[in-house]
């Protein structure tokens, strides 16, 4: 059974003078990374992607190094475009989160809608695995792009009610039926499980 491993980034450096896609990980990111690349099923990949984003990029180094992979940087894994607004304070950015899975088929302030971002990341997603190997494959990428595609996988409605809880997650499916066989699960979390 091949399996898909969809990896959030953990904790970055928020500097505002920065563009959002050129944030890097924190060192508490850094190390949660590290600790998760010792999870017992990431030993069965032979895939490695991720966004373009610089810290999606970071995340799948540290993986890279430890699988002996190549990590592939693919643009449309990228997080939802939210460039119209600039950066956003945490309360401010939490508010146009909620915006923008409550009205999926609405552009909040500019920002990529969000049928259009999960149609973007599910296109990809497909091309990927149609292109996989006999192994598992894992994806680097951020919260908003799990969560679309996780809604896509389940059948259901966009929402956030199936967003991470924090940053820094995992969920596993199936490549075959898509079935999702775990929902989120904190990167330390996984990495304490027996290989499957």
């Amino acid at each position: 059974m091949r399996l898909v491993h969809v990896v959030t980034h953990p904790e970055v450096r928020i500097d505002p003078a920065i563009p959002v896609t050129r944030w890097s990980l924190s060192d508490t990111g850094r190390a949660r990374m590290q600790a998760f690349a010792a999870w017992p099923r990431l030993r069965r990949a032979d895939r490695l992607f991720c966004s373009t984003e610089a810290k999606a990029v970071e995340a799948a180094q540290i993986l890279q190094r430890s699988l002996g992979l190549s990590a592939h940087a693919v643009a449309a894994l990228g997080e939802n475009d939210r460039s119209a607004t600039g950066f956003l304070h945490k309360e401010a950015f939490e508010q146009a989160a909620d915006e923008f899975f409550a009205h999926p088929a609405q552009s909040f302030r500019g920002w990529e809608r969000a049928v259009d971002a999960q149609r973007r990341i599910v296109d990809a997603m497909e091309r990927l695995l149609r292109e996989a190997g006999a192994g598992d494959t894992v994806v680097v990428s951020h919260g908003a792009v799990g969560t679309l595609l996780k809604c896509h996988l389940k059948g259901c409605a966009i929402t956030r009610a199936e967003d991470q809880p924090a940053q820094g997650h995992v969920y596993t499916f199936e490549a075959a039926t898509r079935r999702l066989l775990h929902d989120w699960r904190r990167l330390e979390d996984a990495a304490a499980d027996a290989p499957a």
